[in-house]
């Protein structure tokens, strides 16, 4: 007599799912390994170029409160027109259905960056001394442009071991001037920050903008 067809209630997947399943995983596993491509050139030439007018009207101001107010309100600027810039190149780019708009080259871009810029911001308010910073006369501290350029020189060139090759030359290029400014006289600090955030960021900028899109 013929036994009864045993009905298993634990299928294997279908083709399809399993499938679907490997090319998910083939999809996270490369754009782990991606480069992260969307810093923007042209919204690094518009930051050289703020640097650059910064410089010149923190180098007409009378006291170290003033000339800190220019640049902290350049770094705010510079952040929003970085981030919009970025912001704006990751959406025009091409994605896959299902795809995030930051992928995780993206995120270890980022992850490698703030750590840096967050060091000199906190470094920044630990060496200024707010009960003299506003007096006429006052002096800027020698180690504080040097500082700025050398720590966000560092998170450029960590971030860009996620990146497209043009950023780490750029990282490499603002640390060598951040050594130069502490080497350099006091006097010196303004134009260093001139020519690393401003004239550097630019012409990279050029360079970025030219080889990998705006």
């Amino acid at each position: 007599m013929a036994s009864p067809l045993r009905h298993h209630s634990d299928d294997p997947p279908a083709l399809h799912d399993r499938a679907m399943q490997d090319l998910s995983f083939i999809r996270r596993t490369m754009e782990s390994a991606a480069a992260f491509t969307d810093v923007p050139g042209w919204g690094l030439v518009g930051i050289g170029l703020t640097a650059i007018i910064a410089s010149a009207l923190a180098s007409t101001r009378g006291s170290a409160g003033a000339w800190l107010t220019v640049w902290l309100s350049e770094a705010v600027l510079a952040a929003t027109l970085g981030g919009v810039a970025i912001w704006r190149k990751m959406r025009r780019r091409p994605r896959t259905v299902g795809a995030p708009v930051v992928s995780a080259a993206a995120r270890k871009f980022f992850f490698g960056f703030w750590p840096a810029a967050l060091a000199g911001a906190a470094l920044t308010f630990a060496i200024i001394d707010m009960d003299v910073v506003w007096r006429a006369g006052s002096t800027v501290p020698h180690v504080l442009p040097g500082l700025w350029l050398l720590l966000y020189g560092v998170g450029i060139t960590t971030a860009g071991a996620f990146s497209v090759r043009a950023i780490p030359i750029m990282g490499v290029g603002l640390m060598t001037c951040g050594l130069v400014a502490l080497l350099l006289p006091a006097a010196a600090g303004t134009p260093m920050l001139a020519l690393g955030f401003g004239a550097w960021q630019l012409g990279c900028g050029l360079w970025i903008a030219r080889r990998h899109g705006g």
